[in-house]
């Protein structure tokens, strides 16, 4: 169980709080109006923003001051920060080893991932070679090789068009059922939490609220949030 208890998180004038516990095989999109924290909220599940109060647990241990690399979470950020000079798997073979000094079985673990997303023979092309849509699976599977018990998402396929957006959010949703990992969403797109998300987590007006099932979420959404979707 992934446990906020009485998270308190701060950016500037920014603040949030959030407190309620998750379970880490759902998958939960994370929706609200622009600028109510829903990407602070993934940064400080990451590692990436220390809270100003309260605690992280997982499954009974608190995580909220460990580094990024020790927490059970795999993140996909909205820019596939894919390093151009490098061929594909060895983008892929960061999530294991920064240095890229990999063992044979690591090696096999990284083509194992691009099997995995469809890119098992395009491991010595460099992302320049790619389409956009081939470059979101680059990053996705290196956030399957470092095998994670759970996925955090910052609206990865936002830059790509609707059939392909689908597509990765499919492929995303079936290898968290074959691999057994949790998935937490940022989306500004209903549609989007809809298709492969059956719970969410509203944020807004400074709170992160507990994941509710998502279509009763949409179907009679709070004020801020009907504002919000121009409902």
């Amino acid at each position: 169980m992934l446990e906020l208890k009485e998270l308190e998180l701060r950016q500037g004038s920014f603040a949030m709080k959030a407190s309620f516990d998750v379970d880490p095989a759902a998958r939960i999109a994370v929706i609200g109006p622009s600028g109510a924290g829903k990407s602070t909220l993934l940064m400080a599940l990451s590692g990436f923003l220390q809270p100003a109060a309260g605690r992280l647990e997982w499954d009974g241990f608190e995580i909220t001051k460990q580094a990024p690399s020790a927490r059970p979470f795999s993140v996909l950020f909205q820019d596939n920060n894919l390093f151009p000079h490098m061929s594909v798997a060895q983008n892929v073979g960061l999530g294991l080893r920064p240095s890229l000094r990999l063992s044979s079985g690591e090696t096999n673990q990284v083509s194992e991932a691009l099997v995995s997303v469809g890119l098992g023979d395009m491991g010595a092309r460099k992302p320049a070679e790619l389409s956009g849509g081939q470059q979101s699976r680059v990053a996705l599977a290196r956030v399957l090789v470092q095998r994670k018990p759970m996925i955090l998402l910052d609206e990865p396929f936002a830059a790509l068009g609707p059939a392909l957006k689908a597509d990765m959010l499919d492929l995303v949703a079936e290898l968290c059922a074959q691999t057994g990992a949790g998935m937490m969403m940022v989306s500004h797109d209903p549609s989007d939490a809809k298709r492969i998300c059956e719970t969410a987590i509203l944020v807004a007006e400074g709170r992160a609220h507990a994941p509710v099932v998502t279509d009763e979420l949409l179907q009679n959404p709070p004020e801020v949030l009907r504002a919000y979707l121009g409902t």
